[in-house]
């Protein structure tokens, strides 16, 4: 088996240069868009307002993103404050642009009348297509990876011999996490994509939610396998939150249940705009 790294770099013009990761990071984004915007149609939600809703979250997101890294990594920054700004060194984190994303969620749907549970439900399986190809990113930038391991354990899991190759990092072979947890991904939403439409399991919101369970149970067990993790004093930042959400969204589930009064999760079931334009 031949050793050949793979180069990050997607295309080089002149000085500029473009990176896959940022290449994947998009190509993730168009395809969650156009996943939403499907499933908007059924839904009776216009088009106009799910893309509305993507040119404000995403630069929100980004931007949540990284001042979720820069806070857990605050020692570095103090020092170097002109490094905040430069995102093309490194440093974002996935949940930082979650959490910005929902807060412009919040305030969007209020604005324009709309659903906000509906809106999530349709927004879920987007989150996860872009976390699974974002997830190949970080493996052609060689990071989020796990501790130090052998070529035959890589080997035994059957995987390419390109991850394979990718995965040997200053001389070592590494756990590659960042598949784990794409792969992780990748099987909540194929479960998500397959019983959405359930009335009998789903209330309405509750894809959302169970995204969230979803995503926040693998990406605790991921984490406890990093190298690279943020820390709050001894405790991974990403481990806590994740057993945060995971409580706060079972919490949820069962609140709402309890109540007995919400509209089953159908297919056109009914939601007309309370308003024309």
């Amino acid at each position: 088996m031949s050793l050949l790294v793979l180069n990050p770099i997607f295309l080089q013009l002149g000085p500029f240069a473009i990176r896959w990761y940022g290449v994947l990071i998009a190509t993730g984004a168009i395809i969650g868009v156009w996943l939403a915007l499907r499933e908007a149609q059924k839904r009776q939600i216009m088009a106009d307002d799910i893309i509305d809703l993507v040119l404000w979250g995403v630069p929100f997101a980004l931007i949540g993103a990284r001042l979720y890294y820069v806070i857990f990594q605050w020692s570095f920054y103090a020092q170097y404050p002109s490094e905040i700004i430069k995102i093309w060194h490194g440093g974002i984190a996935i949940y930082g642009g979650l959490i910005a994303a929902l807060l412009v969620t919040i305030v969007f749907t209020q604005k324009r009348q709309l659903p906000i549970w509906l809106v999530l439900d349709i927004a879920a399986p987007s989150l996860l297509v872009g976390q699974i190809v974002g997830r190949w990113g970080n493996f052609m930038n060689q990071e989020a990876y796990g501790a130090i391991t052998s070529a035959s354990f890589l080997q035994g899991l059957h995987l390419p011999n390109f991850v394979i190759q990718q995965m040997l990092i200053n001389g070592h072979y590494r756990q590659p996490t960042f598949l784990y947890e794409s792969v992780w991904n990748l099987i909540g939403l194929i479960i998500l994509l397959t019983l959405r439409h359930r009335p009998k399991l789903f209330k309405q919101g509750e894809v959302f939610l169970s995204y969230v369970l979803w995503y926040s149970l693998g990406r605790f067990f991921v984490e406890g396998m990093r190298t690279d993790s943020l820390y709050w004093g001894a405790l991974r930042v990403s481990q806590v939150l994740s057993v945060v959400l995971f409580i706060g969204a079972l919490v949820v589930v069962i609140y709402r249940r309890r109540q007995g009064d919400l509209p089953d999760y159908l297919a056109g079931s009914g939601f007309k705009y309370p308003y024309q334009r």
